[in-house]
């Protein structure tokens, strides 16, 4: 199989002549058709489902002034009635936190069925309905990605909770039930089958080649841009069009272990990557993902166990071949899609 590092040169191939070829990606363990007969050329690559301008409906609870229509507070920064950003229990939470209690005892002697508990929180990323985490400034999504490493941190005070998942969906057709911008946190108690996959995976490149995969994932050819501390990249084997992971140029393995000055820096190329991918693509919806590793994750785990913030812009549905093989087809092969990235002007 083609290295990362090293991938095929294709010499200005039309779309039309390119032939399909099949990647492995060792960090979510999976293997990808790429397949651009199937596709337009990379530029031509346009959301069918443009995010709708952000109106503010006649009561919307996440709005500065109406926090008492609210599921419980967690926190807000500052602590004071003009609070930039706020975190809060979930309405309707998938997991139920008040179940702690009863987590250690198992429904079945198989250990299929434990009771549901977890934590499912909301975290308000603006005070005011119109504007995006985008349009934030480097420093104010810093302040949002530190609220997440304080409630992981809170959280992972519970010994029951195994993995926290951060996500953001933005836009309906990405899931988003509120037009206000938020994103969530959910704890469960067991690690899930992704994780477990990407743990395989990159244990695996790692006992192969002495390396961490992540950290070997910053080829040029797939290099969008880079900051102080973070590189964005269009990943070898990328399971979606025009995905973008953000990875940490220092080995790190844990999110919550993120400082300040690394949250402003995260901040910067996150903004960046999102006005990037707004612009490119007409705005769609999207969902960002950030992947770390569990929390009781070993010490001999480490070495090979590297997170990073996963953008998935919603450009295509998911069908039956995907669905029952886990194996996806992708129309457009990610060094053009980090050679098109590179290529958008903000200006």
């Amino acid at each position: 199989m083609t290295s990362p590092s090293h991938p095929p040169d294709r010499g200005g191939e039309s779309v039309e002549t390119q032939s399909p070829e099949l990647r492995k990606d060792p960090v979510t363990n999976r293997w990808v058709i790429f397949s651009p007969a199937r596709a337009k050329r990379p530029t031509d690559f346009k959301s069918k489902t443009p995010q709708n301008p952000n109106p503010k409906p006649s009561s919307c609870p996440f709005c500065i002034g109406r926090e008492h229509e609210c599921a419980p507070e967690i926190f807000r920064v500052p602590d004071d009635p003009n609070w930039k950003l706020r975190v809060i229990e979930n309405l309707y939470p998938a997991l139920s936190r008040n179940l702690e209690t009863q987590s250690k005892q198992r429904g079945s002697g198989t250990d299929r069925s434990i009771v549901g508990f977890g934590f499912h929180d909301v975290v308000i990323e603006s005070p005011l309905h119109s504007i995006q985490l985008s349009d934030i400034d480097p420093v104010g999504i810093g302040d949002v990605l530190i609220a997440y490493k304080k409630r992981i941190e809170q959280i992972a005070q519970h010994d029951s909770i195994n993995y926290i998942q951060v996500f953001k969906n933005q836009g309906a057709s990405a899931g988003a039930s509120m037009s206000h911008s938020h994103s969530q946190i959910m704890a469960l108690p067991v690690v899930p089958p992704t994780v477990s996959s990407r743990l395989d995976g990159t244990k695996d490149y790692f006992e192969e080649t002495g390396k961490c995969c992540l950290c070997e994932a910053k080829s040029n050819n797939f290099v969008i841009d880079e900051s102080s501390y973070f590189v964005s990249v269009a990943p070898f084997a990328a399971t979606y069009p025009f995905e973008v992971w953000i990875i940490p140029k220092d080995h790190s393995s844990h999110f919550h272990h993120l400082d300040d000055v690394k949250a402003v820096d995260l901040g910067g190329i996150l903004k960046l990557m999102l006005q990037k991918i707004a612009k490119q693509l007409d705005d769609p919806p999207y969902n960002y993902m950030i992947h770390t590793s569990p929390l009781k994750v070993t010490e001999s785990q480490l070495p090979y166990t590297h997170w990073f913030l996963q953008i998935v812009p919603q450009l295509s549905g998911v069908g039956g071949f995907e669905i029952g093989s886990g194996c996806y087809i992708n129309p457009v092969f990610p060094e053009d899609v980090a050679k098109v990235m590179r290529e958008v002007s903000l200006t």
